[in-house]
């Protein structure tokens, strides 16, 4: 498997990166365990979580994904081989403020390194900006936790193309650490806010780019056809907005190739994003291991100029 380099680093990542949103959520850690068994033995050597998942999940207070990982490592041994990313900004309260601060992050990395049980962080992110932290604060704080050896790398999600331009400039001109990836949320039906400007800032100063909503929820899978399908789940309030003409058009071009090539609608969605401009790998993540047969086949299938262009048309 070839692994891709993230921005300016040392890190190589596969061409899909692992979400671990789902772990203490939509899947137990028995559950979790045995799909990070899987993962790893497909070679995918990225798991990408946050300090408030799987917060939103009954009875769960945030930090269950991160503390379920901490465990699997701990258990199987390797943590040394495999990237492990996760994040900082988000509230544990239901509602809360967004918050950047030095002292948020200093407590919140501590806080993080002991439910992954690890002594350090692959690649760290700025989660959410809470729009009023200056971005000078924000940096030194991470200055400090790469100095301590706590932190290797840092990345950005959610922010603004002035905030991140801001960050990236303050890392040039005060000679502080430089977001080298970028998470922005990216999918065939979400396309617009990274490709209208931020995909830009990342190219020209060489920044990975994860994207997150891969799949948009499971909406790409083409497991559900209308808004009658979700209505009620877990997952409505992230895919009700997707049944117009414009997503009926996307899930008609994902299934031409599908029933084309014989392979899945979610390998083919994946495969797309990983073959776009300025992107370098998507985060996805599924709650069951038979699932995983759209990894294998999105990093094995490339797709014709023909099939990209229909699925750029459709997704316009």
């Amino acid at each position: 498997m070839e692994k891709k380099q993230l921005g300016n680093t040392d890190l190589y990542t596969s061409p899909i990166i692992f979400g671990g949103n789902v772990f203490g959520w939509t899947v137990n850690e028995k559950q979790s365990f045995d799909l990070l068994d899987k993962i790893l033995d497909m070679g995918i050597n990225h798991i990408d979580t946050a300090d408030v998942y799987s917060r939103w999940a009954e009875g769960n207070s945030g930090g269950e994904s991160e503390t379920i990982i901490g465990k699997y490592f701990q258990d199987r041994g390797g943590r040394d081989k495999h990237i492990i990313a996760t994040k900082v900004g988000s509230s544990m309260q239901q509602g809360g403020d967004k918050d950047i601060s030095k002292k948020h992050i200093m407590k919140a990395v501590e806080d993080s390194l002991k439910r992954l049980q690890t002594d350090y962080i692959d690649l760290y992110y700025t989660h959410w900006d809470d729009n009023k932290t200056p971005v000078e604060e924000t940096l030194g704080a991470y200055q400090q936790l790469i100095k301590e050896g706590k932190v290797r790398y840092i990345g950005a999600s959610n922010l603004s193309e002035d905030r991140l331009q801001d960050s990236l400039d303050a890392s040039k001109n005060e000679g502080l650490p430089k977001y080298e990836v970028f998470q922005p949320e990216y999918s065939l039906v979400k396309r617009d806010k990274f490709e209208n400007g931020i995909r830009k800032i990342c190219m020209e100063n060489n920044l990975g780019v994860a994207s997150y909503f891969s799949l948009a929820s499971g909406f790409l899978t083409g497991k559900y056809n209308s808004k009658d399908d979700v209505e009620g789940s877990s997952r409505e309030m992230f895919l009700k907005d997707y049944f117009d003409e414009r997503g009926k058009k996307i899930l008609k071009a994902l299934k031409d190739i599908s029933d084309h090539r014989n392979i899945s609608q979610a390998g083919i969605a994946l495969r797309w994003i990983m073959e776009r401009p300025g992107t370098t790998a998507p985060i996805a993540s599924v709650t069951k291991s038979g699932h995983l047969q759209s990894f294998r086949e999105a990093m094995e299938n490339e797709l014709s100029k023909e099939e990209m262009e229909n699925l750029n048309q459709a997704s316009n």
